[in-house]
């Protein structure tokens, strides 16, 4: 199996560019559909966007023709402002325009599972509090940076349901600023509130697959803590080790680097890198190889094509 984290191959595949993917809900779905019918992973992911949920905060972002958005300026200037911040409804920003591409895919893909997509509860309070103001908040001020991450969590339990509401499999909860804490940290800011949308919405037909790229090892026993169905890994961590760490009834993903090998590296090197990850974990039954963050714009279809080689040629030889 392979899950790699993919939208934006499929972007270019239909001619539009990114704005238009993260604008319009069809367009995100279209290219969706054009990586499902050309590659053979075993789900479909939408765009690993972690602006979404800020904006309908009300955060102000940046937008660009062939990249992803980006938060600009800080929409918290102090705790007085997080007391007042109200939790916004489905209507916001372009919030509906990522449930549509979430509900067209349900509708039109049915040959594998659709996971919905994200930002975490400490990401994104980071995200509206400035995140620098808002790791010094943690440990200077930590009862009301809890009161923000309630709001977000609460808020991302709504949204969550609503995708599940949809019909997706699961939804990959993006919470890759706590890997900058420490493992007590993560599970004190992050696992605590992560824990609360797996405990409400995660059940034998709907799964959380927990990604943390910022992690490099020190704080996997806080994602484990989340009882997450399902963790995804970034490329800093040993995928061996981290696969020893974890649960065996737990889905361990990763970690293939999207950026220098499969935007900077050739085709060689992809399915080197692909075959040699798959020869170390082939002990794991609950490893799935995957990249070890969203696919960027402009990686080559030969890049692509080479990593799903690698895997065919793996699985005919075993």
């Amino acid at each position: 199996m392979a899950v790699p984290i993919m939208t934006h191959p499929g972007i270019e595949i239909i001619g539009k560019n990114v704005y238009d993917a993260v604008t319009d809900g069809k367009v995100h779905f279209e290219a969706i559909k054009a990586l499902s019918d050309r590659y053979p992973s075993s789900v479909c992911t939408v765009i690993m966007d972690l602006t979404v949920e800020a904006e309908a905060f009300g955060a102000s972002v940046e937008f660009y023709k062939d990249d992803i958005p980006t938060v600009i300026g800080r929409l918290l200037p102090d705790m007085q402002a997080v007391e007042r911040l109200e939790i916004p409804d489905l209507g916001k920003g372009r919030l509906p325009q990522y449930l549509l591409a979430n509900q067209l895919a349900v509708e039109h893909i049915k040959d594998k599972p659709i996971w919905g997509g994200m930002i975490g509860p400490f990401s994104l309070a980071g995200r509206l509090y400035d995140m620098s103001e808002f790791m010094m908040a943690c440990y200077c001020e930590p009862e009301g940076t809890k009161v923000l991450l309630q709001k977000c969590t609460d808020f991302l339990i709504t949204y969550c349901s609503a995708l599940k509401q949809q019909g997706v499999s699961g939804v990959v909860l993006a919470e890759p600023a706590a890997g900058l804490l420490s493992n007590e940290g993560c599970e004190e800011f992050s696992s605590f509130y992560v824990r609360q949308i797996v405990k409400r919405l995660q059940d034998d037909n709907f799964m959380i697959v927990l990604h943390n790229c910022g992690n490099t090892g020190h704080c996997t026993p806080a994602m484990i803590s989340t009882e997450a169905s399902g963790l995804h890994f970034g490329n800093s961590v040993d995928m061996v080790d981290t696969l020893k760490e974890c649960p065996k009834d737990v889905l361990v993903m990763g970690n293939l680097d999207p950026v220098s090998l499969f935007k900077s590296g050739t085709s060689d090197d992809v399915k080197k890198a692909t075959r040699d990850l798959l020869e170390r974990t082939s002990e794991f039954p609950n490893f799935i190889i995957s990249t070890g963050c969203d696919v960027p714009p402009s990686v080559s279809l030969q890049n692509i094509e080479a990593f799903y080689a690698a895997i065919d040629e793996f699985n005919r030889l075993r």
